[in-house]
């Protein structure tokens, strides 16, 4: 029950030097971890570039890292805490729209319940966004939510331009594939479907986990004492009773949209950019039309009456969006109603025949690119994500996938500094990275919605042919940090601070053919995959290196002790999904990583009993990498990494948001003693261990 148990303290035991505590197995370890620290590095990681060094702000001043590091105040079974006789919340998030249920339904599948505000009556039943790009379709897969919305929205492979001029009447210009194969993606195309269906996703997903959405519930403001470790007050309207409420809570993320009234209550955060004076009116509905290309997406551009971008619905809608007058002085003008809206698209598109047997909604917008000065209070205790950090055209359909993954980046960072696992650089690592993404979207899209406004197709897909990564959601890349290391001399497609490439492989335990980096599921831990020509050669190694990153000898042994201290008391009950899921066959080692090994040895030469004991508890990510990419003919060892030889084996750290962490390659005959101090290194710049 809330608030009836005192909260669980634990520490993070210290590293024996001679007899470490071994966590997952009962083999004692190769090597004393004294001994291993005395091995040499390898040759070239003294000239690995180095992560830049962080601000240091004043929440890393203090030794508890975090306002949770020794789980003061948080929750037993996932929920709440009093301090000091005042319950308080893990973590507040305002706004439900998709940035913030993303944020909650992600920190419930960790095990922390979040509490959620929200302005509006009920949850979006029409309009607003409406596109999932392929990295966007990649992690709903990942989250094993896709599927309702692969069968019910509209795939979109291609887009057309048509142009119109004084002297000329309106004719198709050119037809492109909207991802050509140059971007390297499982899903190929634009998945068409509104808003409030992937709103229902998360709200059904958090609903059986026992969370719901506060409604009614506008936030206006709130507090913080300069003692870090003393909570933030939220404060909210009832606006059923119309009286000023407040919360209490370890952390703030504001998902609130452009104008967010938590960014408006961060000190000195304002948003930056510009405002052009481009007007467009959006029209939601079924079209009757003699228009050839209604279902691509297609760019209309008339020299004497605007642009249009049509784009295909679910339920047989169509979406356009319109050009207006730039006269229109309002930024939302009154004369710009649903019927002239209309009437200038039947212009622009003339001489095709265009009317609407129903409209499903309609609105009017003004064009703007704006990134917020900061996406965090000094304290990394109050955050914002998507609308609230960035505003931009919709043409391009960037703005629900880039706020979604905002909050993505964010919750597995939040997971782990609520658990008191992280050090102050995790969190740093939110800013750094999605305000930089923000940033190459702004650029982005002014060019794209210049080129838009002018009509100019060739423009237009030049923009888009030099962009097309970065829009599909695979091409956002992160700079190094804590996070990225990256490899001195890359011979793969990897890259750190970039996604997983698509690779297919075949799962030992039950032969299955699956995509490698979507087969685990994503629950908040790392992955450590070993690449391992020979399972042979290679057991000294693999012995060694799996004793050791799972006893407490290592960094990642002990915060995985830690780990699991903390989801023993800070955790929510298991649901009805997870019956089918299995999420528990990942979590056999740790609930902080997943060790998986990927070996080009042919099944029938070795057996599960052939691996070392974690690495056995672990079966359900052994791999045989025995099927060739389509594009590539190379597998997925000489895709991901390149070519390695027989007596060679490479490590690759992939972060829970399944971005690349680091790479490095090692020797098959040695004991592994410098791949256990190059992944304490990688751990040890983040992890509080």
């Amino acid at each position: 029950m809330e608030g009836s148990n005192s909260p669980k303290t634990f520490s993070t035991p210290a590293a024996s030097s001679s007899h470490p505590e071994p966590i997952g197995h009962d083999e004692n370890l190769v090597e004393t971890n004294s001994r291993l620290l005395k091995r040499a590095l390898p040759d070239n990681l003294d000239e690995q570039p180095q992560p830049p060094l962080m601000k240091r702000l004043r929440s890393q001043v203090s030794p508890t890292m975090s306002p949770s590091a020794d789980n003061d105040g948080l929750a037993i079974n996932g929920e709440n805490h009093a301090v000091n006789g005042v319950n308080v919340e893990n973590v507040v998030i305002v706004g439900a729209g998709p940035a913030g249920l993303m944020l909650g339904s992600n920190l419930a599948r960790y095990g922390i319940k979040s509490r959620l505000l929200d302005d509006r009556e009920d949850k979006t039943s029409t309009g607003r966004a409406d596109g999932l790009q392929p990295k966007s379709i990649e992690t709903f897969r990942q989250l094993r939510l896709a599927d309702s919305l692969l069968a019910k929205g509209v795939k979109i492979y291609d887009i057309c331009f048509w142009n119109a001029t004084a002297t000329e009447p309106l004719h198709r210009t050119g037809r492109e594939v909207h991802y050509p194969s140059q971007v390297d993606v499982k899903d190929p195309f634009i998945l068409l479907v509104h808003q409030g269906m992937v709103e229902d996703i998360f709200i059904e997903d958090m609903r059986e986990r026992g969370i719901e959405v506060q409604r009614s519930s506008p936030f206006t403001h709130y507090t913080a004492e300069a003692d870090i470790h003393e909570p933030i007050k939220a404060f909210y309207k009832d606006n059923k009773s119309g009286s000023v409420q407040s919360v209490q809570t370890h952390y703030l993320v504001g998902c609130d949209g452009a104008h967010s009234n938590v960014r408006k209550s961060i000190p000195g955060a304002q948003m930056v950019g510009e405002s052009s004076n481009s007007k467009w009116g959006v029209l939601d509905g079924v079209i009757e039309t003699d228009f050839p290309d209604l279902w691509s997406k297609v760019v209309i551009h008339s020299e004497t009456a605007g642009t249009v971008l049509c784009i295909p619905r679910e339920r047989n809608m169509t979406r356009l969006y319109i050009e207006l007058d730039r006269s229109l002085n309002d930024a939302v003008p009154a004369e710009a109603t649903q019927e002239l809206v209309m009437k200038k698209a039947q212009q622009i598109m003339a001489p095709f025949n265009v009317t609407w047997s129903t409209v499903e909604w309609f609105g009017v917008y003004k064009v703007g690119q704006r990134v917020a000065s900061t996406f965090t209070d000094e304290t990394e205790r109050v955050f914002i994500t998507g609308d609230a950090g960035h505003t931009h055209s919709p043409k391009a359909a960037q703005g629900m996938n880039t706020s979604m993954h905002d909050s993505f980046n964010l919750s597995w960072k939040l997971n782990l500094a609520i658990r008191g696992l992280a050090s102050p650089a995790l969190l740093a690592t939110y800013q750094d990275e999605r305000r930089k993404i923000a940033q190459d979207l702004i650029n982005f899209d002014f060019e794209h919605a210049a080129a838009f406004s002018v009509g100019d197709s060739k423009a237009l897909a030049d923009n888009f042919n030099t962009n097309v990564g970065f829009i599909s959601g695979v091409g956002a890349k992160y700079s190094a940090n804590a996070l990225n290391y990256p490899e001195l001399s890359p011979r793969g497609v990897l890259r750190a601070g970039e996604l997983l490439a698509p690779a297919r492989v075949n799962r030992y335990i039950d032969a299955n053919p699956v995509d490698i980096q979507l087969d685990i599921p994503m629950l908040g831990q790392f992955r450590v995959y070993f690449f391992i020509p020979s399972i042979h050669t290679a057991a000294k190694f693999l012995s060694g290196v799996s004793q050791y990153i799972t006893s407490t000898a290592s960094v990642l042994g002990r915060s995985s002790l830690a780990a699991a201290k903390s989801y023993a008391t800070l955790n929510l009950p298991s649901v009805e999904s997870d019956e089918f899921t299995q999420p528990a066959r990942y979590t056999t080692v740790s609930k902080l990583f997943t060790p998986a090994v990927v070996t080009t040895m042919p099944k029938a030469q070795f057996e599960i009993g052939d691996l070392p004991s974690a690495l056995q508890k672990s079966r359900w990510t052994l791999y045989l990498d025995d099927l060739k990419d389509v594009s590539t003919e190379k597998n997925c060892t000489e895709k991901w990494i390149g070519s390695l030889a027989a007596e060679e084996v490479a490590i690759l750290n992939v972060r829970p948001d399944g971005y690349v962490g680091s790479i490095q390659r090692f020797d098959a005959n040695g004991d592994g003693a410098d791949a256990c101090l190059w992944l304490d290194q990688y751990y040890g710049g983040f992890l509080r261990a």
